[in-house]
């Protein structure tokens, strides 16, 4: 299949576990430093939680990252068995150590798209910007719906559509290739959630503009954050100067002022409640098929 036939927000998996291994290598001190708004919405998300009337046995911080949410998910639920995990080993090593030295917590090295844990068997999955890993949002979260017990409770942020609008329109100016990853838009979030049989999601939006020294900055700090390009659709072939210079000279003209130039991260926020199990229907072949049922999402505006 040729690149340009491929589906824009489809992740290469391989290219991906590179990026986070070597984000993961850096956390001492690079992605810690480019995390900035990584600890915002873990924060705001956390604040979130303090809402909803929930006592878990069972938390999971799923994509815990260096745990940046874990140690406030150990002071709302003391009591909880709180468990991280992550696709990175060298995240899940940092998140353990996050919360107490003399007691590590139990870490697990997984994608989102299987996870090893018994049906019904956790309370609360916490996943703050992570989702945008996966291309096949609707398998992932019917697997979160399986793991949820009645009643318990999805929390999540992601990145929506209009994330790093300005570095995907410089690099339109040089030529059609994907450059900057595709993000899924809210609605289809919400759809996922209800075809998944989860109860009652409710999404809403934040936007944030961060601004950097340059281009270079930018750049360093998606690196940092292993947030390079990933996509299946990328062009495999060396990125020549010419025309990384010809992206820096077009995001350049919307320098300000001081001359840093903008990022904007829009942030969808949502959560949902764990129904009963779906049943899994074995084909002839010994597939697993998962029911999906349809219907409407309520909707609130923005904060």
């Amino acid at each position: 299949m040729q690149t340009s036939q491929l589906d824009p927000l489809l992740v290469d998996n391989r290219a991906l576990n590179r990026r986070l291994t070597r984000a993961a290598h850096a956390t001492a001190n690079s992605f810690a430093d480019a995390a900035v708004l990584h600890r915002e919405v873990a924060k705001r998300l956390l604040e979130r939680l303090e809402f909803i009337k929930l006592q878990p046995k069972r938390v999971l911080d799923l994509g815990c990252g260096t745990g940046l949410a874990t140690p406030g998910l150990r002071r709302l639920y003391p009591k909880a068995q709180l468990m991280v995990a992550d696709q990175a080993p060298g995240f899940v090593r940092a998140a353990r150590k996050s919360v107490s030295r003399w007691r590590r917590l139990p870490g697990l090295v997984t994608g989102l798209n299987r996870l090893p844990f018994a049906t019904s068997s956790v309370d609360l999955i916490f996943s703050s910007l992570v989702l945008h890993r996966i291309s096949d949002l609707a398998t992932t979260v019917r697997e979160f719906q399986r793991v949820l017990t009645p009643g318990g409770v999805l929390m999540f942020a992601t990145f929506g559509p209009d994330t790093l609008k300005e570095l995907r329109a410089a690099w339109a100016t040089v030529d059609n290739a994907g450059h900057v990853q595709s993000f899924v838009d809210m609605h289809d979030i919400g759809d996922a959630l209800v075809g998944a049989r989860l109860a009652d999601p409710v999404m809403d939006l934040d936007h944030f503009t961060l601004t950097y020294a340059g281009v270079d900055a930018l750049i360093k700090d998606l690196s940092a954050l292993g947030f390079r390009n990933v996509l299946a659709a990328r062009d495999q072939g060396l990125t020549t100067p010419r025309r990384l210079q010809a992206m820096r000279a077009a995001y350049q003209q919307q320098q300000d002022s001081a001359g840093r130039v903008p990022a904007t991260w829009e942030v969808a926020y949502g959560h949902a409640w764990g129904t009963e199990g779906q049943a899994q229907i074995k084909s002839e072949t010994g597939e697993v098929h998962v029911p999906i049922a349809g219907g409407a999402i309520p909707r609130r505006s923005s904060e």
